[in-house]
Formats: C-alpha cells, structure tokens, sequence
C-alpha cells in the first residue's frame, strides 16, 4: 500500500451508507413516539373507570322527587323510587343531598329511621337503595341486595335474582358510622362487599 494514501479513496464512498442513515433515523423517531406518546391501548385502558363525577354532575340539574317505598328496620336498610326519567345528574345530586342531611343531623326529616335509639343516631348503619322501578324496591329484592352475591339463592327462593337486581339499582347510599375512616359511600350502581358490581357501577363517594 502506498504510505501517501490518504483515508478517502477515489471510487471508494466516504462514510456511512445513506440507508443506513436513514433507518437509523426511522428507528430513533420509532422509539421518541414509542416511549414519549401513550398509545391507544393505555388510552383505553385508563378510561374503563368510565366518565369522572364531575362529567356526570349538572350543577343546573332539577332535584329529584323520590318515594320512600320499603323499610326494613332489622337490616338497616330502605328502598326509595324516582322517577323513570330521572337522570344520573339528578340522581348524583340525591346522593349528596342526603349526605350533607346526615352530616347536618337532619336525615330524619328526609329518610326514617335506620337505627333508633341509637347512640351514634338514627342513622347509624343504613343501606339506601335507589331504584326507578318500583317492582324492584320490594322488600325480598332488597334483602337479597344486602346478602351479597355469595349468599344462597335458597334463602329467599321467590326473590329477583340478585344479579337481575343488582343492574336495576339506579344508585347505592351506604352509611356506617362505625366505620370512622368511611362512613358514607355513595355510588351509581350498585356494588357488594365482595366487589361485585353493577355494569353501570360508578363511586361518588
């Protein structure tokens, strides 16, 4: 080889080929989109908790009429009925209605008593439940809401089924006043302690 040869050669290409360039730029704006733009999948993902409070609140809604249907004394609990064409709006603003009633100590003028006589209240544990269909306000239909998915189908045999009933809850209020870190959990829907719950099944608070 001639020790005057300088780097380059004549015929011979300087540098990297430009495919090669131009894959390595692909592949590099590849990997920018992939780690810094969400993808589709994660966009759907996150938004299986369906639509937040605040996009179902109307804070020009109505208030909403509802009937006192049912009241069970012996398991806290009481059916209420609104009407068909109450809306979710409407009926979220139910709920905080009747919690800001309790919390002001004047639920008993709106709801009757849960607990009587008792030290925390008369509403010290209260299961209200909010249907638009009267048929399902009935007293078997709730006690097998308040027995949970998992109790037996034998213990009230004439009942609606508890997954028939469960989707037919337009809205849950559920009160403990033993539970001091939670005392009041509202929703749309309806969902057990087990963590069964209705498809349209949304957490207020």
């Amino acid at each position: 080889m001639n020790e005057d040869q300088g780097p380059y050669q004549e015929g011979k290409r300087a540098g990297l080929h430009p495919l090669v360039v131009v894959f390595g730029i692909l592949i590099g704006l590849w990997l920018f989109v992939a780690l810094l733009v969400p993808s589709s999948r994660s966009k759907q993902a996150t938004g299986t908790e369906g639509p937040s409070v605040s996009a179902i609140e109307d804070p020009e809604a109505a208030p909403v009429i509802f009937k006192i249907h049912t009241t069970i004394l012996e398991m806290n609990t009481i059916g209420l009925v609104v009407p068909q064409q109450a809306t979710d709006s409407q009926i979220v603003a139910l709920l905080k209605r009747l919690k800001q009633d309790r919390l002001a100590g004047t639920l008993g003028e709106q709801i009757p008593a849960t607990t009587p006589g008792h030290k925390l209240g008369d509403h010290a544990i209260a299961d209200i439940y909010i249907f638009s269909d009267k048929r399902f306000a009935e007293a078997d239909t709730l006690r097998t809401l308040t027995r949970g998915a998992h109790a037996p189908g034998t213990l009230y045999p004439g009942a609606i089924p508890f997954e028939t009933a469960m989707e037919e809850v337009r809205a849950h209020y559920r009160i403990d006043l033993n539970d001091t870190g939670s005392p009041d959990n509202g929703s749309l829907g309806f969902a057990d302690e087990s963590g069964v719950h209705s498809k349209h099944f949304r957490r207020i608070f």
